[in-house]
């Protein structure tokens, strides 16, 4: 496209997937149209929020729900809510707080790098459970009452990333969580799909969670969701908004902000650092409308059809077919690694999905491809088959 050429900003053919990285994947006409659009008028952003609560609370089933600039903003806002509830002082000062340092819990084989997010609202993460099934040394990992053992009165929720393979299941967590009146913040950032999993996780009693706009959902790159209780949204979203008025003018959305429960209005919050912009939170609503709207097999099916494509443009590359929640093509190589930098490093710059490179694997992911792509996708791996040691 113009605008990048203009900037001296090479394209790159996105077969990894809609990671942040590499830009993400692509809008749909309608989402570019109702961004455009959302562009030409101004409206008040509480209640455009507000809006935003009653087509996610739909979709979701949850209480309430808000747009955040990714789900790792999502954590942050999460957090800070279960930190400081509806009380105005406590979240002007945060990170900061008196006393003990409020403490969430999370299953150590669940860490990663994205729970800094959660830190970062002025947490200490406490870690349990020993996952001997990741260090080959036996099956276990953490259990229910090691999480019931380690809540103090500094504990304020409970951090569960959501997939497959996590254990505790998400049901016991709550349960555990709920008998010691503490909410359940669950990262689900990359969950979707299957579309089942946006009523499935607040049914089983998760009290916050946080879903990426940008994958699945094909939003906005730079959106997100958290729905849940509607105290704790209630918290999050006024420690995100700007509030910069004064309280007898201040007049918000009563499905969002019950304002008779605050003693006062919030300063600017920890969270203002993850303004959404108009023109973003009405991108991420018509986008999470198509996808709710659209079965899982019907995107599967798109999705196949595309590999299929790359597939016949070249058959004598012997792809292995990985029939996944999104399905990916392997493509085993002696020298992998270099095989990857060589893509990217090729005119147009080929991404790849590097997780399985120590297996000695390249994977294409087809979320982010389009049909133009493929012709020069296939070439690219036609080089490499040529260039690969035996």
């Amino acid at each position: 496209m113009a605008i990048y050429s203009d900037l001296g900003v090479p394209r790159i053919i996105n077969a990894k997937g809609p990671s942040t990285r590499v830009s993400g994947g692509f809008l749909a006409p309608e989402v570019i149209a109702a961004m455009a659009e959302a562009a030409t008028q101004c409206v008040d952003m509480a209640e455009l929020q507000a809006a935003a609560s009653r087509v996610i609370g739909r979709i979701t089933g949850a209480e309430a729900g808000i747009v955040t600039t990714g789900a790792a903003a999502g954590l942050l806002l999460g957090t800070a809510a279960c930190v400081a509830g509806l009380n105005p002082a406590r979240m002007a000062q945060l990170p900061d707080v008196t006393g003990p340092q409020p403490e969430v819990i999370v299953v150590r084989s669940q860490r990663n790098a994205y729970d800094h997010a959660v830190r970062a609202a002025g947490v200490r993460l406490v870690e349990v459970g020993l996952p001997d099934r990741y260090a080959g040394a036996g099956v276990r990992d953490a259990e229910p009452w090691e999480i019931a053992a380690a809540i103090t009165p500094a504990t304020v929720a409970i951090l569960y990333v959501d997939s497959s393979h996590s254990r505790p299941t998400l049901a016991e967590v709550v349960a555990v969580a709920h008998e010691h009146g503490l909410p359940v913040l669950v990262d689900a950032a990359a969950q979707l799909p299957p579309v089942s999993n946006l009523q499935a996780l607040i049914a089983a009693g998760a009290d916050l969670v946080a879903f990426s706009g940008g994958k699945a959902i094909s939003g906005p790159q730079g959106s997100g969701i958290l729905c849940g209780r509607r105290d704790l949204i209630m918290s999050a979203i006024l420690q995100n908004l700007d509030l910069d008025l004064d309280w007898e003018h201040w007049n918000p959305p009563a499905n969002l902000i019950d304002k008779h429960r605050l003693p006062g209005l919030p300063t600017h919050g920890l969270g203002r650092t993850c303004k959404v912009g108009k023109e973003t939170l009405v991108g991420l609503l018509v986008a999470l409308e198509r996808f709710a709207a659209e079965s899982d097999d019907s995107r599967q099916r798109r999705w196949l059809q595309t590999l299929d494509e790359l597939c016949a443009l070249v058959p004598e590359v012997a792809f292995s077919l990985r029939l996944e929640t999104v399905p990916r093509l392997a493509l085993a190589l002696p020298h992998a690694r270099q095989a990857c930098f060589a893509l990217q490093n090729g005119s147009p710059a080929v991404h790849i999905d590097p997780s399985e490179l120590h297996l000695g694997k390249i994977l294409i992911n087809p979320t982010c491809l389009q049909t133009s792509d493929l012709p020069a996708l296939a070439n690219a791996l036609r080089e490499i088959m040529i260039n690969s040691p035996a």
